[in-house]
């Protein structure tokens, strides 16, 4: 009886403490909910407040979009609100058609960088190029506009044209470049036939909901053009600024016969996915090289980042982008969708490219024309590193981009004509610092 007094005693002493423990909890939760009420209080005061004596009778609708636009671009420059307008815009985007300029740009010191124009775009044809600095449009000034502000106006209606004032690396003065806005039909695979006759070229410029059909009925082009006899593929993913994930795994897959593509980690570990290649390689075990540089980010990161743990191909050029981060594009029903970063993403061998990028085995730089030589942006683009408020690389150092030029003229093209050397078996050395030993390296036919 004393026994069973004793053990009562204590669940009951046991159920006290717990129910302390969970009254505290309890309390600083609802702490933590008034503090956040307090606060959504005092961003309706600012709202009445501005609403009612601001000079100017405000727009009431943009307010609420420049609000939350805020809120999510102080998270990571990826983030942000679409209104319905620029979602229904992102949609067009990613099915490969939609009306614009075709550049792919981001916000730098309040000012738009280009990344990358699109091939065969009004803005590749009035020749733009990536790290270029929209200044102005149309003589209005971008200083204090968000990104989706300046892209709202460089959109229009098609065969109108629109002046862009630039800021170039390497050039002493601002100049104009007038380009006709058009329907931007993304053809996002494109295939050439190189050296001899005998090696594939195949060339990714974004990755679309079209990217892994375009780049099937490629190979199979290219095969039916060489009839089977190919030394090997060039995979080409400079400049290209990446798009959808589905697209970049499924691209990797093509020539992988086994193994983890890329896992992505969110917040909670629950959340942590690993997406494994299917059996089958489309180009039969050959020889492939994949061309990288300043430019290529995000799913192109991915695909170099897949290929090059699997020692599946050659990655040759500069240190890519080092955008390594997933964003979920979450729909509000009738009011947009946000664009929330919601994980980071890792190559097979567990690296983050977050703020470092996919380095190459075969380091090779281009010659830069006379007009860039000066230019320290030129030889050495801003990547994600640099980009402000950007996420962190806990693991490693965080390195900031390459070189991103590529000639339009073949001939002078230097990494191109390295990997076609490479294919042949040729000797290619890796340019390095002078501290350190160039090391010749081949590939096997």
């Amino acid at each position: 009886m004393r026994k069973n007094f004793w053990k009562s005693a204590c669940f009951v002493a046991l159920g006290a403490v717990m129910s302390t423990g969970l009254m505290q909890a309890l309390n600083v939760a609802s702490a933590s909910n008034s503090d956040t009420y307090r606060q959504l209080n005092l961003f309706g005061d600012v709202f009445d407040r501005v609403r009612s004596d601001y000079v100017e009778s405000p727009d009431e609708e943009k307010l609420i979009d420049a609000a939350i636009n805020g809120m999510l671009a102080s998270l990571d420059p990826h983030s942000s609100y679409m209104n319905p307008k620029r979602f229904k815009d992102m949609q067009q985007q990613t099915r490969g058609e939609f009306g614009g300029l075709g550049i792919e740009v981001t916000m730098e010191n309040g000012l738009v960088k280009v990344v990358a124009p699109i091939d065969d775009t009004p803005a590749a044809r009035a020749g733009l190029r990536s790290n270029d600095l929209i200044t102005h449009l149309n003589g209005e000034q971008i200083l204090g506009l968000t990104l989706n502000q300046a892209v709202d106006k460089m959109r229009g209606r098609v065969k109108t044209p629109i002046t862009l004032s630039i800021r170039r690396p390497g050039v002493d003065e601002p100049f104009d470049v007038t380009v006709v806005r058009d329907v931007i039909r993304i053809r996002s695979v494109k295939h050439e036939v190189e050296g001899e006759g005998d090696i594939g070229y195949v060339r990714i410029s974004s990755f679309s909901e079209q990217t892994q059909s375009g780049l099937e009925r490629s190979i199979k082009a290219v095969n039916k053009k060489m009839k089977g006899e190919i030394k090997g593929y060039i995979l080409d993913l400079r400049n290209n600024p990446g798009g959808l994930l589905d697209q970049a795994i499924s691209v990797s897959d093509t020539f992988l016969e086994r193994g983890e593509v890329v896992s992505t980690r969110g917040r909670n570990a629950s959340e942590s996915q690993r997406y494994n290649s299917q059996s089958g390689d489309l180009t039969d075990g050959k020889p492939i090289v994949v061309l990288i540089n300043g430019g290529s980010a995000s799913a192109s990161e991915i695909v170099a980042g897949a290929l090059q743990d699997h020692k599946r191909a050659t990655v040759l050029g500069t240190r890519s982008f080092g955008k390594g981060s997933v964003q979920t594009i979450i729909p509000l029903g009738s009011q947009g969708a946000i664009r929330l970063t919601t994980a980071r993403y890792f190559t097979p061998s567990g690296e983050s490219i977050q703020a470092k990028g996919i380095v190459p085995d075969i380091r090779i730089e281009q010659e830069l024309p006379d007009d860039l030589k000066k230019s320290a942006a030129a030889r050495k683009s801003r990547g994600e590193a640099s980009l402000r408020g950007h996420l962190k690389n806990e693991g490693s150092k965080e390195e900031s981009g390459s070189s991103a030029y590529v000639p339009q003229d073949k001939t002078k093209d230097l990494q191109l004509k390295a990997a076609i050397d490479l294919l042949y078996g040729k000797e290619v050395k890796s340019q390095t610092s002078k501290a350190q030993k160039a090391e010749p390296t081949t590939t096997n036919n």
